[in-house]
């Protein structure tokens, strides 16, 4: 490893500007002698994502008929380092939840096997308006990685106007605010997301002004700004060089 950071260092040091998409990763690279290394934020589509595509239809498909009960949501690839057993005590502990897993990856066999019992529903891939219905459409976005540094589909649910639920690790932080537009745990905490999670149902009236502060926070990671921060770290770029060509 130390040899893997030496020569990244020798490469990204030729650069003029390196750009991570988390504070996490800006720290990453600075602590590993890497210079010149700012943020630029991720985008999400605010367009697409919208907490006026929530449905009665897509709940009940979610929830397998159950549309009445508390309805837990999971969009993201099934691999084992997305740490998602963590969402069968939560699950268990409120009472008559559901469980949508939306998406697919290596670990779904082993996975169906550990929520085997539960009411757990194993939804496969959906895009577009589909995927967006179902942010909408659920109570809340439980998220247990501890290793994300990206984070896309928090910023996709919170533009959905969806409560986060979600470790207090890597890029995370940096979108998600504790009691103001989602929920954080410390990913130490056995019990973390399950408290997080029951905060979150024991208060309605708190649980609607997280759904509208995270709509809020998403439109300020609109690909616009996004687009427009990139303009901006390009001007700088050349603007440095060509004071440094006129000296």
């Amino acid at each position: 490893e130390p040899l893997l950071w030496e020569l990244l260092k020798g490469a990204h040091n030729q650069a003029e500007l390196n750009l991570c998409t988390s504070t996490a990763m800006v720290e990453e690279l600075r602590t590993h002698g890497i210079d010149r290394v700012d943020l630029w934020q991720r985008g999400v589509d605010t367009e697409m994502f919208v907490p006026e595509l929530a449905s009665p239809e897509m709940r009940s498909r979610l929830s397998q008929n159950h549309p009445d009960s508390p309805l837990l949501l999971y969009v993201g690839r099934l691999g084992a380092e997305k740490e998602i057993e963590a969402i069968k005590p939560v699950l268990e502990a409120i009472p008559d939840a559901r469980l949508a897993l939306v998406g697919d990856g290596p670990h779904r066999q082993t996975l169906e096997q550990y929520f085997a019992g539960t009411p757990t529903n194993f939804v496969g891939y959906l895009k577009g308006q589909e995927l967006a219905s179902a942010y909408a459409s659920a109570d809340a976005f439980i998220f247990p990685s501890r290793t994300e540094t990206l984070g896309l589909v928090l910023l996709e649910a919170m533009a959905a106007g969806t409560p986060v639920v979600a470790a207090r690790s890597g890029g995370i932080p940096d979108i998600v605010t504790d009691g103001v537009n989602g929920y954080l745990f410390d990913p130490a905490d056995e019990e973390g997301a399950l408290t997080a999670t029951e905060r979150l149902f024991a208060n309605p009236k708190e649980r609607e002004n997280l759904r509208q502060n995270a709509r809020r926070e998403a439109e300020r990671w609109g690909w616009a700004a996004a687009t427009n921060q990139l303009r901006g770290y390009y001007r700088s770029v050349i603007f440095a060089q060509s004071m440094a060509s006129a000296a």
